[in-house]
């Protein structure tokens, strides 16, 4: 989590698909120069059979483009190093680099995804609210787990329950204060993790949700569940049950 790796998220086979594009395009970008991973379940997401649009080979390259350095190793009239030890006296300042290339990335996330959605109809947001405007309660879960939560959230607002969902699609950098605006108007939120910090007190995205709502005047009650440790199933159950308890 604190790699200093950008990280986004997929629920589907086609996210996870276009997320690789959207991830090099915005770790090359020059105000950002990072590395970024594309996360998925695996087996749940990585040998699911779903529907997927694919892209043309040309298209890509051309959403891609070609990546040119600012430095070079083989710019031998200007050489520099890379890979090097670096010593305290300015480790530091390497690393405050790296927190504000972080913290640059948020708005570039956003620039790319917009660009893609135009060129290929399938635009991505910093994160996916689903039947939130008007809820009282919410569950906010990462990755395929938040699919089958949708079909909880449908299934009890048949019953009348105002229940939704919010699904990050970053995590890293964290969108702190979009998430706190989508969230700020609950009574209470459940945030379910697929890991366990072992900190005794709450699963990794639990801590970063609620971090992120603790400057609200009025903010929701959060709590922490852990899920599906080992690829264990969640089932649609296993959701109607988290809401069930946060209401």
């Amino acid at each position: 989590r604190d790699s200093g790796w950008i990280q986004l998220y997929s629920e589907t086979v086609q996210e996870a698909y276009d997320n690789l594009f959207l991830a090099v395009r915005i770790a090359e970008h020059e105000k950002v120069l990072l590395p970024a991973m594309v996360c998925m379940d695996g087996f749940i997401t990585s040998h699911a059979i779903e529907n997927i649009n694919l892209n043309g080979d040309a298209e890509v390259r051309e959403f891609v483009g070609e990546y040119k350095p600012v430095h070079t190793l083989l710019d031998t009239d200007n050489p520099i190093t890379y890979g090097a030890m670096t010593l305290p006296d300015t480790y530091i300042t390497f690393k405050h680099q790296q927190s504000q290339a972080m913290a640059r990335a948020k708005d570039v996330v956003v620039e790319i995804s917009k660009e893609f959605g135009k060129k290929f109809g399938r635009e991505y947001g910093l994160f996916d609210a689903y039947r939130l405007e008007d809820a009282e309660a919410a569950i906010v879960i990462l990755n395929s787990a938040a699919g089958t939560s949708k079909v909880a959230v449908d299934a009890l607002r048949k019953q009348g329950k105002k229940v939704g969902l919010l699904r990050p699609r970053l995590f890293r950098p964290f969108p702190f204060e979009e998430i706190a605006g989508a969230l700020g108007h609950l009574k209470a939120v459940a945030v379910l993790d697929r890991v366990d910090s072992m900190n005794a007190f709450g699963g990794p995205l639990f801590n970063e949700v609620r971090s992120a709502l603790y400057d609200l005047e009025k903010r929701p009650k959060v709590m922490s569940r852990i899920y599906g440790l080992g690829g264990r199933d969640y089932k649609v159950a296993d959701a109607v049950g988290a809401f069930e308890e946060v209401l």
